[in-house]
């Protein structure tokens, strides 16, 4: 058992977030509405995950970087924290990409 994989994920969403807040992309621009928005994906995923651990479809594996701690039977103490960097990381991709297409555009339109 080790902590090396929450460290990682803890570590990846940070850097997600000073990107984000840096050039105000979603936390930065409105951070009400960010963290509805992530608060709903990330509720939305892990009922996703209980459905599908419920089905026998997705199980736990037990990995060498993991803490080894679980939530409910399957579920990781690592699985909303990724599922939170996930919806994070998308969002902040949208969001990038809509700024450096309305860029884009307004040099066209220049």
């Amino acid at each position: 058992m080790s902590a090396a994989y929450l460290l990682a994920l803890l570590v990846s969403l940070g850097g997600i977030v000073l990107l984000d807040v840096r050039h105000r992309l979603f936390l930065g621009h409105d951070a009400a509405r960010a963290a509805v928005v992530l608060l709903l994906g990330t509720v939305f995923f892990l009922l996703w995950d209980v459905a599908g651990i419920a089905l026998g479809i997705f199980f736990r594996d037990d990995g060498v970087f993991a803490t080894g701690i679980q939530l409910a039977p399957e579920l990781p103490l690592e699985e909303p924290l990724f599922l939170l960097f996930l919806c994070e990381l998308t969002m902040v991709l949208v969001c990038g990409a809509q700024r450096l297409l309305a860029r884009r555009r307004d040099r066209g339109a220049a």
